[in-house]
């Protein structure tokens, strides 16, 4: 069930995109109805139940099961829109560092398990190499996946000082700290919506 909702804000997100939409006004704005209450997009969807107890669905009854093998092709797929898009700006400025920021499956904890911003990142990573800072506040040695791309583990303040380019993938409360002055001239994409200078 909820895999399908947050499946319907992914795909609302790359629909808002395309339409020059503020996906983050438009759920705002939805969620004044007292019937609504469409979730949060984000790069896809982690963890080790929802991103994999639906497949076992799919798996038993697939000539049935059409809105929930859907749903979990929409939240794999905005894993790879969220990293065609960060690497568009990466791309626009190709001498600068890109920091990823978070590579857990959720806020303020350290479980990588089928996270989309640590795919993500890891996608970064293998494309553009040692120009690549990862910032994970709730882990504290580089994961294996990136062994030798080149990517970097840092701190928070290292990255904002380091890297133009900002990939805010994880809501942490550490990134949610981070002042619009901090923010200003890097070239953001904020899979999240929690700075205001981004979008989805």
């Amino acid at each position: 069930f909820r895999d399908v909702n947050i499946a319907f804000a992914n795909e609302l997100s790359i629909v808002s995109d395309t339409l020059g939409l503020d996906v983050w006004e438009v759920i705002r704005l939805a969620n004044r109805h007292p019937r609504v209450n469409i979730l949060q997009p984000g790069p896809g969807v982690g963890g080790h139940c929802i991103a994999v107890d639906p497949w076992f669905i799919v798996h038993s009854d697939p000539a049935n099961a059409r809105l929930i093998r859907t749903a979990r092709e929409v939240n794999d797929g905005k894993t790879d829109y969220s990293f065609e898009r960060a690497a568009a700006l990466a791309d626009a400025a190709p001498d600068a560092k890109i920091a990823c920021l978070g590579l857990a499956f959720k806020p303020n904890i350290d479980d990588l398990r089928e996270s989309p911003a640590l795919r993500v990142a890891q996608l970064l990573a293998q494309r553009f190499g040692d120009r690549v800072r990862l910032v994970e506040p709730h882990i504290g040695t580089l994961p294996r996946a990136f062994e030798g791309t080149g990517a970097q583990l840092t701190s928070l303040e290292a990255a904002l000082a380091e890297c133009e380019v900002l990939v805010l993938l994880v809501d942490h409360d550490a990134f949610k700290a981070v002042s619009p002055e901090q923010r200003e001239g890097k070239r953001i994409y904020d899979s999240r919506g929690i700075w205001t200078t981004a979008r989805s």
